[in-house]
């Protein structure tokens, strides 16, 4: 009896690439969120955006939720970050 070990991971690896430079500072600037659509995120991403323009003066808060939650962002929203000085996407339960 044979037994054969198959290795499910990739053959090559992920694109190098380099991360984005950090901001100066977030004064004046405009923040979006990326909601996976689940009932935790709003009410979160919410208090993070006020919190983040009373204490660090950001200028503009962007919340775009996405259409399904297990899937990558819309095109609408995907074409859209690049309006936005910094991002973060989230997922809540």
């Amino acid at each position: 009896m044979t037994i054969r070990v198959l290795d499910p991971t990739s053959e090559t690896g992920p694109p190098q690439s380099e991360p984005a430079p950090r901001l100066d500072t977030l004064a004046g600037k405009k923040v979006g969120f990326i909601s996976n659509g689940k009932e935790g995120t709003a009410r979160y991403f919410h208090h993070l955006g006020e919190a983040l323009k009373s204490r660090y003066g950001v200028a503009e808060i962007v919340i775009k939720t996405k259409s399904n939650y297990s899937a990558p962002a819309d095109a609408h929203i995907a074409n859209g970050i690049s309006e936005w000085d910094a991002m973060m996407s989230g997922v809540g339960d």
